[in-house]
């Protein structure tokens, strides 16, 4: 296993996770600014691990299976979260749409790796779209009050809404990507 900067980063990413867990749960005034904090601290992390294994030649691949497990699991467990705190079937169903797309997307990257043509399904500009408007939407939702003058939970919920709507896009080009090398193996 290699252990350099961007994979320390992702394991950092990852330790975050039951720590983000801890201050989502912490019945004090400051928990949901921790929460929030603690996921743009991860948020950031999964910037310079690209960042710097890119500049500096440290790419591996077990950065890169890492990196993107990484992103799910913080990501999925910042929706259940919200989800539980929420308890509307609007944040269920964007949660489980993501969630979804997170693991069919994962799948069909393994199966087209197999068949020797994952850059069918390479990552694509409307990913990184989707991945912002995620960011900003569960930093949003997991702070849930207004900052000053900017009314974060409502930034938030249009936040979500756009990363559902633009997931949704993305799992469909992905999907149309790959179809004629998964038609023509099977």
């Amino acid at each position: 296993m290699v252990l350099n900067l961007p994979v320390m980063l992702t394991w950092l990413r990852i330790a975050l996770i039951p720590v983000l867990i801890g201050f989502f749960y912490l019945p004090t005034t400051w928990a949901s600014l921790a929460a929030a904090l603690t996921f743009s601290i991860a948020g950031i992390t999964d910037w310079a691990d690209g960042y710097y294994a890119r500049k500096y030649q440290l790419e591996s691949g077990f950065g890169a299976f890492l990196d993107p497990v990484a992103d799910k699991l913080i990501v999925a467990v910042a929706l259940i979260l919200i989800v539980e705190r929420e308890g509307h079937v609007a944040f269920t169903l964007a949660a489980s749409v993501i969630i979804a797309r997170e693991i069919i997307i994962s799948a069909l990257r393994e199966w087209m790796a197999k068949l020797g043509s994952s850059q069918a399904v390479a990552v694509a500009y409307i990913g990184k779209l989707k991945t912002t408007a995620q960011i900003i939407a569960l930093i949003c939702l997991l702070y849930n009050q207004n900052l000053w003058f900017l009314p974060a939970r409502e930034i938030g919920i249009a936040a979500l809404l756009i990363a559902t709507v633009l997931t949704l896009v993305s799992m469909g080009q992905y999907l149309k990507a790959a179809y004629p090398v998964l038609a023509k193996h099977s």
